[in-house]
């Protein structure tokens, strides 16, 4: 008899259905670009094996101190998981995974497109020679917090995350290169900001822009840089991560307009890049301690 060929999946969507309960939580409607993330509790199954060219996959397990054991079938290996929230499995693209498990639990599924991660760091890198390693239930406390984080930001603000998602899945890119890859990179240092006059070309484009939802990648293609060493250099020169700046600047522009008093408040809310007037309301809270009807009363 022939051993069974691994389910290959090409869409996000259809990872869900091989679950017997629905995700919590997926970025689906959240306009996220080469990564995915879904939040799960599922009961205790024995999950089909599968496989995809589309994503590296990573599994971020939250369900707290108890343990669940798990049977894990990963590229022909076998092995007993002992699964405890902070450990995550990683799949790497066209990588068979299988895994029966004994008790109810909560989970992240991320995925990630393998230029994403390749391009992390160098742009130029050929994505075919970036290879990550397939890793059992592994602690790693900075890829269990990225997960959480990202997960958050879903739960807060699924339609202006596109920025902040980007800066977190970039940071766990390199992460990932450094510690779970074929090769490790090497990381520059810079001690320097960036010159003014390329600061200058991302601030203008920022303000130009400030009513869409601006991408890590996009901003740094200005220069142009990886989005790491961009992320790195703008807070270098600003003080701020991008997602915040862009945040800081469409404050300061809705406050401009709060105190004109000629449109509403929803209306502001959309022409400067927020989702909705509730998320406005927030923000103008966060960082001028008022809300935008108390502006506009000045």
């Amino acid at each position: 008899m022939t051993e069974q060929k691994p389910l290959v999946i090409t869409k996000e969507i259809e990872i869900f259905p091989l679950y017997p309960r629905l995700p919590i939580l997926t970025s689906l409607q959240a306009n996220w670009h080469g990564f995915s993330l879904g939040y799960m509790c599922q009961p205790a199954f024995a999950f089909p094996e599968v496989s995809t060219s589309r994503w590296h996959s990573l599994t971020i397990f939250t369900h707290g101190t108890r343990v669940i054991h798990a049977e894990r079938k990963m590229d022909g290996r076998k092995y007993h998981d002992a699964v405890v929230g902070g450990d995550m499995v990683i799949t790497p693209v066209n990588i068979g995974h299988q895994a029966a498990w004994d008790a109810e639990g909560d989970f992240i599924l991320l995925g990630i497109e393998p230029q994403i991660v390749a391009h992390a760091i160098d742009e130029s890198v050929d994505v075919e020679r970036v290879q990550l390693l397939p890793h059992f239930a592994t602690p790693d406390p900075l890829v269990y917090q990225i997960g959480l984080a990202l997960k958050g930001v879903l739960e807060k603000d699924a339609f202006g995350s596109r920025l902040y998602a980007e800066t977190m899945v970039n940071a766990l890119s390199v992460h990932l290169l450094q510690y779970y890859s074929t090769r490790k990179p090497i990381l520059k240092e810079y001690t320097n900001a960036l010159p003014q006059r390329q600061l200058q070309l991302v601030i203008d484009y920022i303000q130009a822009h400030i009513q869409e939802n601006l991408s890590l990648a996009e901003l740094a293609a200005l220069l142009p840089m990886s989005p790491h060493y961009f992320s790195q250099l703008f807070k270098q020169s600003t003080g701020m991560a991008p997602h915040k700046y862009v945040i800081h600047c469409r404050v300061e522009r809705a406050k401009e307009l709060l105190l004109k008093g000629e449109m509403a408040i929803a209306e502001i809310a959309h022409l400067v890049g927020f989702a909705n007037q509730s998320h406005l309301n927030f923000h103008c809270k966060r960082l001028l301690g008022v809300s935008p009807k108390t502006i506009r009363q000045r």
